[in-house]
């Protein structure tokens, strides 16, 4: 039977080179249907060769043709990550998807691509500082979020593939450098959708953790805002409550004094100290890892410390719960 499935998927790919539009667009639609129902699948259309034709159909100029290919792509990248990493052009391909969003490439080309390097770094750490050395892929994918007429999927999976990247700390300052701060900080602010700016605060969380984003949210009154994220009338979810707790605990830690100084001068500043009562809420209610940071964060921006002693004991004596 594998070898009757290895026969059936070579015939298929072996039409991918057709001079036929049409032969090659019913291909596209059966690989991509193969890839989704079956896992087993993945290996042998990476190994019939088909990785090459699949990244040079994100050229296409036909919409379905584009939409199967990035998501037989994304189907591949779960289970066969290094035949696609190996794959000359492969990235260059999915930056042409990505780069084209606003002309033409279509919506579900686009998600699928940005899917697809956020499977690709979020399982294999040896990934990300690849991709982000390919700096055209990482300012196509803050443009996706910053085009104001993107498909709401598209900035979510834009988003996803920005937290990957930003999960490995030398591509951080190159987020930077290409406009991140003000792009997320801008669908932070303005964007009502709860999942996207939880996704955006996640990816600010990430790109703080470097001192090139001291200055960058200082341009944007970064920590103000993070700080009004945590006053309760805000009615931010507590996942955007952790992020923000994160960025600005990573924003104190990696900046310099000034950084510190603004952190702790815009948690105090909230109205009847709103922010404050976020922190403690994290601290409280929290997950393992957001109940740490928000801890770690009273300590740095509390003048007065003992108010928190309970919350600072129940971290120091239980450091296996956090």
């Amino acid at each position: 039977m594998e070898t009757a499935k290895r026969r059936t998927i070579e015939t298929i790919v072996s039409k991918l080179s057709s001079v036929s539009e049409q032969t090659r667009a019913a291909a596209l639609a059966e690989l991509r249907l193969i890839s989704k129902q079956d896992p087993e699948s993945r290996p042998i259309i990476a190994d019939a060769g088909a990785i090459p034709y699949l990244a040079e159909t994100l050229y296409s100029s036909s919409p379905s043709s584009q939409e199967n290919a990035a998501a037989t792509l994304l189907n591949l990248s779960i289970t066969s990550r290094e035949p696609l990493m190996s794959s000359r052009g492969l990235l260059d391909a999915l930056s042409h998807a990505l780069r084209h969003h606003d002309t033409t490439t279509s919506p579900a080309a686009v998600q699928s691509s940005a899917a697809a390097i956020y499977s690709l770094l979020i399982a294999e750490e040896s990934y990300r500082p690849v991709v982000g050395s390919k700096r055209d892929i990482i300012f196509s994918l803050i443009h996706v979020i910053r085009y104001q007429d993107s498909h709401p999927r598209s900035i979510k999976d834009a988003l996803k593939a920005l937290f990957a990247v930003a999960l490995c700390p030398a591509n951080r300052s190159t987020m930077i450098s290409l406009g991140a701060i003000p792009a997320l900080f801008s669908l932070i602010v303005k964007d009502s959708r709860c999942g996207i700016v939880e996704d955006a605060t996640a990816v600010m969380a990430q790109v703080a953790g470097c001192e090139e984003s001291e200055e960058g949210m200082r341009r944007v009154s970064g920590a103000s805002v993070l700080a009004d994220l945590l006053d309760p009338c805000t009615g931010s979810s507590l996942r955007i409550k952790e992020n923000a707790v994160s960025a600005l605990l990573n924003l104190a830690r990696c900046g310099g004094d000034e950084a510190r100084s603004e952190v702790a001068s815009a948690v105090a500043s909230g109205a009847d100290e709103g922010a404050m009562e976020g922190i403690v809420y994290v601290a409280e209610s929290g997950s393992n890892k957001g109940r740490k940071k928000a801890v770690d964060l009273l300590r740095l921006v509390s003048n007065d410390s003992r108010r928190f002693d309970r919350l600072i004991s129940d971290n120091d004596n239980n450091p296996s719960s956090i």
